[in-house]
């Protein structure tokens, strides 16, 4: 009988450059069993940065992050597969001791942003929420173009993130929650904001807010997400930073730069 093998079709040598765990085979995922830095294929953080992973260990030791991670852990662990995400929201809130909780929401969701006022404040916590389009602030002002516009020929106001990161700021917020902010403008709010900040609603007009759909039917209904790049057959490793070819088979003068 041969030697059986496992899906791990590279070892740590081969010359991988970045991490790639969306390639992680699923009979591997050496991480789950503490095995990553044996078992885990070539583009495995394990084996192309070691060094990003042992200084980002001691992190954790700050006593601030510590009772983050640990409170996250013990929630995880509580309600997993049996609290809905708004349960878990209001469980670490109160594990943390936080008692003024943040609500960035999308204009489109301030009813949604109503009710989950009353559900954080019938845990006892004081709930404040901001809409994206606060402050009324013309898109202009940012210098976008009449034509750019969702609906052109009148005032459309901007969503204006930063301002609803500094209003949760001021008003003493430590814990904010968004609900539907635009692409990169959820990115502008988690920059500015002064408290540590969950998700609870990622928006997708097209998928009822469910983006995940788009990549369960990538194959299928959703082909379209795509680029024009698309190989006809899916690769089985990390298309970019390959291992590069053995020496004897290079048959060309290799680049000085990468």
């Amino acid at each position: 009988m041969g030697e059986q093998r496992d899906d791990r079709t590279e070892t740590a040598d081969t010359g991988y450059e970045d991490a790639a765990c969306g390639y992680c085979p699923p009979t591997i995922r050496a991480c789950r069993q503490g095995q990553d830095e044996e078992r885990g294929p070539a583009w495995c953080p394990t084996h192309v940065d070691p060094e990003g992973l042992a200084e980002a260990r001691p992190l954790y030791d700050a006593p601030d992050t510590l009772r983050v991670a640990q409170e996250s852990a013990r929630v995880e662990s509580e309600g997993y597969c049996r609290w809905t995400r708004v349960e878990e929201i209001c469980a670490f809130a109160k594990r943390m001791g936080y008692r003024r909780i943040g609500i960035a929401s999308c204009i489109s969701f301030v009813d949604h942003a109503r009710t989950l006022m009353d559900i954080l404040e019938s845990h006892g916590l004081e709930a404040v929420s901001t809409a994206c389009k606060t402050g009324g602030v013309a898109k202009e002002s940012i210098g976008l173009r009449d034509d750019e516009k969702i609906r052109p020929g009148g005032h459309e106001s901007m969503c204006n993130p930063i301002s609803q990161a500094e209003v949760l700021n001021r008003a003493g917020c430590e814990f904010n929650v968004v609900m539907g902010l635009c692409v990169g403008h959820d990115s502008l709010f988690y920059r500015h904001s002064k408290a540590l900040v969950t998700t609870l609603v990622t928006k997708d007009r097209v998928l009822a807010h469910n983006p995940v759909g788009a990549l369960a039917l990538a194959d299928s209904y959703y082909s379209r997400v795509y680029g024009p790049d698309r190989p006809a057959k899916p690769p089985k490793r990390p298309r970019r930073h390959r291992a590069a070819a053995p020496a004897a088979a290079v048959e060309v003068e290799a680049p000085t730069t990468r």
